[in-house]
C-alpha cells in the first residue's frame, strides 16, 4: 500500500492505471518538474522587489488564495493537472517572490541561503533514496504522515487562536523552544521528498496515465515550497538572535 503524507498524493492516486494513452514514467515526471520549478522561478521575479517590499503584500494575497484553490482542484480533479499544476507553480511564484522581499531586507543574503539548502536538500535526499540509503518503509511512511498530520493539526490549532488573539508564540519565537520546533518542521518537510520519490516510482512502475506526470510534479512541489517556506522561516530565526 502506498503511502504518502503530501495532500495531493494519496493511495487513491493511481488507481486508474489504464486511462488515457501512454503511461506515467520517471523520466516524464522529471522533465514536468523541470518546467513547472522554471514557471514558479519565473513567476517570483514578477514580485521579488527587496527595494519595496511592501508593494508585493496584495500579490501575496493573490498568489496565496490563487494557489490555495488551484492547489484543491488539481487534487480532486487529477486529469486536470496539466493544466492547472503550471498555473499553481505561477500562484506559488507571485507568493514567494512577495514574501522572499519582506525576509530579504529584514535579513539581507537569507532568501539565497534558504534557496540553497531547499535544492541541496533536494539533490541529497534524491541521492540518498536512490542508492537506497533512505528506505520508504512502511514503518517510515506511517511516522512521516503522522508526524506531517500533527503539524497540520498544530498549525491549524494556532490559526484559530490567533483569531481570537492568542497566537501560539513557538512558531515564531527565535528562542531556542522557537528554533528547535522549526528544526522539527524542517526535518519532517525534507524527509516528505523520500516519500514522494517513492510515491512517483511506484506510479511509474503500476503505469499510471500519462497526465499524472503533472499531477505527481505538482506534488513534489508542493512539498518543495513547504520545505524553503519552513527553512526561511529558520534561517530568520537563527539570524534575529545575533
Amino acid at each position: 500500500m502506498m503511502r504518502t503524507a503530501n495532500p495531493a498524493l494519496n493511495a487513491k492516486t493511481f488507481d486508474a492505471a489504464n486511462e488515457g494513452a501512454g503511461v506515467m514514467t520517471i523520466q516524464g515526471t522529471v522533465s514536468r518538474t523541470a518546467m513547472l520549478l522554471a514557471l514558479l522561478f519565473a513567476a517570483t521575479l514578477l514580485t521579488w522587489n527587496p527595494s519595496a517590499p511592501q508593494s508585493g503584500t496584495g500579490w501575496i494575497m493573490i498568489g496565496g488564495i490563487a494557489g490555495f484553490i488551484t492547489a484543491l482542484i488539481t487534487i480532486f480533479n487529477k486529469k486536470a493537472a496539466p493544466v492547472t499544476a503550471p498555473i499553481y507553480a505561477v500562484c506559488e511564484g507571485i507568493l514567494l517572490g512577495g514574501i522572499s522581499s519582506l525576509f530579504e531586507v529584514r535579513f539581507p543574503g537569507i532568501v539565497m541561503q534558504a534557496v540553497l539548502l531547499t535544492f541541496g536538500t533536494l539533490g541529497a535526499l534524491l541521492l540518498a533514496y536512490a542508492s537506497r540509503l533512505i528506505r520508504a518503509t512502511e514503518n517510515f511512511k506511517l511516522g512521516i504522515v503522522a508526524a506531517t498530520g500533527g503539524i497540520a493539526f498544530f498549525y491549524l490549532i494556532s490559526m484559530i487562536m490567533g483569531f481570537f488573539g492568542h497566537p501560539m508564540s513557538v512558531i515564531y519565537s527565535s528562542g531556542p523552544a522557537g528554533i528547535v520546533f522549526s528544526v522539527v518542521i524542517v526535518v519532517v518537510a525534507a524527509l516528505n521528498l523520500v516519500l514522494d520519490f517513492d510515491f512517483i516510482e511506484q506510479g511509474a512502475e503500476q503505469g499510471a496515465p500519462k497526465y499524472m506526470e503533472w499531477y505527481a510534479a505538482f506534488g513534489l512541489i508542493v512539498t518543495l515550497v513547504w520545505l524553503y517556506m519552513e527553512i526561511l522561516r529558520l534561517l530568520s530565526k537563527l539570524q534575529s538572535r545575533k
